[in-house]
């Protein structure tokens, strides 16, 4: 008797099975490794980058010390005064010392009672008007006068020299700001080239030329300028017999931290002294490939 015919399943190898299986996962894997991609990708769109920290510093005896971009352009401004004058580097550190008690090394046009400016100075104890005590340069000055009178300064401590000028309330407060101070006018007075650095971030507009020429001509009148269409070469040399600067190289470093602190101001993205060249875009100085001569600095804006 003849039995009916089945259908017989057909046996599928193992090692195929396998096979297709592993297609399968990695494709899926694949379409997950592109999912969490894209996810990442839209949280770094969505999280803003970590902000750099916006600062000036001075190095001495390898310790940074900070100041804000305003600050130390106006630390570079009682420098550069002090040059002119051919005061030394311990008239600019008590004069810093001073700004940072007094008003933070800020401008203000407020204080205690009728003190104002970069000093609180105050135009009821005879230092001038409001609005001569609020020009940095007028109460630089004045301070600077102040301080010529006081007989032995180079050699007092700090908060002495600053209490004697200055009168103030809390006599003791300058002696805080004295390792700050005595950083940045060391620099400033060009004994430790390349000691002032600034982060920055990009300039948000196109540096001017003029405009940076008007403030040499204002910090260091005795300096010679050569403007160009996006670079001021600055001639540090006549501040070696106008000024307190013993030697072209002492003065070409001076005003290249002069123009590192007030980089932020004046859209600044190089500096360039001797064999070293600061740039805004790394922050630090590197070498030159090939050196300027001593007391030249030249300085290139942004465009």
């Amino acid at each position: 008797m003849n039995r009916p015919r089945t259908r017989r399943g057909v046996r599928r190898s193992p090692g195929r099975t396998l096979a297709r299986a592993g297609v399968i996962v990695t494709a899926g894997l694949g379409v997950l490794a592109l999912g969490v991609t894209g996810v990442v990708a839209a949280i770094d769109r969505m999280v803003p980058d970590k902000p750099v920290a916006v600062r000036c510093a001075a190095a001495l005896d390898g310790t940074q010390w900070y100041l804000s971009p305003d600050q130390a352009q106006h630390a570079a401004l009682l420098a550069a005064m002090a040059h002119e004058r051919a005061l030394p580097a311990r008239a600019v550190t008590i004069a810093i010392a001073t700004g940072l008690q007094e008003s933070k090394l800020t401008n203000i046009d407020y204080g205690d009672r009728d003190s104002v400016g970069l000093f609180q100075q105050r135009p009821s104890q005879g230092w001038g008007e409001v609005e001569q005590l609020m020009d940095p340069v007028y109460s630089t000055g004045a301070f600077y006068d102040a301080l010529a009178l006081v007989d032995g300064y180079e050699s007092m401590e700090i908060t002495v020299a600053a209490q004697t000028v200055q009168r103030s309330g809390f006599p003791d407060a300058y002696a805080q700001h004295e390792g700050r101070a005595r950083a940045w006018a060391n620099a400033l007075a060009g004994y430790a080239p390349g000691a002032v650095t600034c982060a920055l971030p990009a300039p948000d507009a196109a540096g001017s030329p003029e405009a940076l020429a008007t403030r040499v001509r204002r910090d260091l009148p005795a300096a010679a300028l050569e403007v160009g269409p996006a670079r001021v070469s600055i001639d540090a040399v006549p501040l070696t017999t106008d000024g307190g600067l013993d030697t072209a190289a002492r003065a070409g470093a001076a005003v290249g931290a002069w123009a590192v602190a007030v980089a932020q101001a004046h859209g600044v993205t190089a500096v360039h002294v001797g064999d070293q060249v600061w740039t805004r875009a790394e922050g630090t100085w590197a070498a030159r490939e090939t050196p300027l001569p001593d007391g030249l600095v030249q300085v290139d804006l942004a465009e």
